[in-house]
């Protein structure tokens, strides 16, 4: 763990694109970064990734010249469940929830933003179990993520995750 993906060579040319968020040194808040390394890895036809990091609001630019038709975002989030439990959270929700914020903007701000340009914007929040400096990935948490990664190639809708 711990690697970080470029965003060099993303096929912006897709309708649909993963932005990653989240911190890889920082136990459970590496989730985002774990799903664009699985899809780097193995690519899923029909979907880029780009790993937003801390910092997502500087993906926009390249998801403005991509103009896809969907993007979901994956963080970590406490959504009051057990961890590794995958919900959608509607973004009537995120001002109200404790998003696990290691992030220099609310995501509600960028999700805000992505939907002025982007037809569905869709936020997968996956709750952590731990997030501190220097922690692994807890296995519940790696297991969500591989989920994810396994409903994308057929993704529609909420991509039969519960909302929260």
């Amino acid at each position: 763990m711990g690697e970080s993906v470029s965003n060099d060579d993303v096929d912006l040319s897709v309708s649909n694109i993963v932005l990653t968020v989240g911190n890889s040194m920082m136990g459970d808040d590496g989730a985002g970064p774990l799903l664009a390394k699985m899809i780097k890895d193995n690519p899923i036809s029909g979907w880029s990734v780009l790993e937003g990091g801390s910092m997502p609001e500087d993906c926009l630019h390249l998801i403005r010249k991509a103009q896809p038709q969907r993007v979901i975002v994956v963080d970590a989030a406490d959504i009051g469940e057990q961890a590794g439990e995958v919900r959608i959270i509607d973004p009537e929700t995120i001002v109200d929830m404790y998003v696990v914020s290691t992030h220099s903007l609310p995501l509600n701000f960028l999700i805000d933003d992505l939907k002025t340009f982007v037809p569905e914007v869709i936020f997968v929040g996956i709750q952590p179990a731990i997030v501190a400096f220097s922690f692994p990935l807890t296995e519940m948490v790696q297991t969500a993520v591989k989920t994810i990664y396994q409903r994308l190639p057929e993704w529609q809708g909420s991509g039969g995750f519960e909302h929260c």
